[in-house]
């Protein structure tokens, strides 16, 4: 492979990377807390567009991990900065919880089911039948359709759950309208991360444990990316993609001294 510069900033999956089923990875908290102590950029970023930063800011503390609200990305405020980049000012019908709708209001969007400029669908607990109606009648009125991700099922203590990519899947099939997804894989949450920390590309990594998401999107937006096997994907499942990592690690635990 072609050699790359050292590392000098850093982007880290979240789920299934630092913490998995609601523990943290054996490790994971002092790779954070070095990276802060170190001084380098760093981002953590997660598709999950329910919570606010400040909302994992304190679920992350409490497991252990030194990490400033700041250094979380998410799906949420990827959406809500392609949106205030695309139409200023806007208007959209958002299907979502508070790390949705908060990460709009902040992008000066005003939030309205009449006639908006957008349909937003998020994740949330309680999709409602009356809020995809809602969202097909506007879509089918000229309303574009964004979606913070495409992830198809999420986890939970009781197993997948269905998530924003099969919400998506069934408004498109009811309006023939498919959505912009901006969350990973889309490279654009890869750039707009690196634009939020002042990172170059061919200087950063991206930590993921999902070949079609994390390293796909690190890929495409030219980072170095390594693959950790604390989450979805094995070693083996790595072999059948037609990409590759740069590189594979059992866990974060490995890179500390990289820091």
């Amino acid at each position: 492979m072609t050699e790359r510069k050292a590392i000098e900033s850093w982007l880290t999956d979240m789920d299934g990377v630092l913490v998995h089923e609601g523990e943290p990875v054996p490790g994971a908290p002092e790779f954070v807390n070095r990276m802060k102590a170190s001084g380098k950029p760093f981002l953590i970023l997660t598709n999950n567009s329910i919570y606010t930063p400040r909302d994992l800011q304190a679920r992350l503390n409490r497991m252990g991990f030194d990490v400033p609200e700041e250094s979380i990305w998410t799906a949420a405020l990827a959406t809500a900065q392609f949106l205030a980049d695309q139409r200023p000012g806007g208007t959209a019908y958002v299907i979502g919880e508070a790390g949705l709708t908060t990460a709009m209001h902040a992008a000066g969007y005003v939030l309205t089911e009449f006639d908006p400029d957008y349909v937003v669908l998020g994740e949330t607990r309680n999709y409602s039948f009356e809020q995809i109606t809602k969202a097909t009648r506007l879509i089918d009125s000229g309303a574009r359709f964004i979606c913070t991700n495409p992830d198809a099922t999420g986890p939970s203590n009781e197993g997948a759950l269905p998530a924003a990519g099969s919400v998506a899947a069934m408004i498109s099939k009811a309006t023939g309208v498919d959505p912009y997804f901006v969350g990973k894989p889309n490279p654009m949450m890869m750039r707009s991360a690196l634009n939020t920390i002042e990172a170059h590309s061919e200087s950063t990594a991206m930590i993921g444990d999902r070949m079609d998401t994390d390293i796909l999107c690190g890929l495409e937006a030219g980072l170095e990316t390594i693959l950790v096997l604390t989450g979805i994907s094995t070693r083996e499942e790595a072999e059948r993609y037609p990409f590759r990592p740069s590189r594979i690690v059992d866990s974060v635990a490995e890179l500390i001294g990289e820091i």
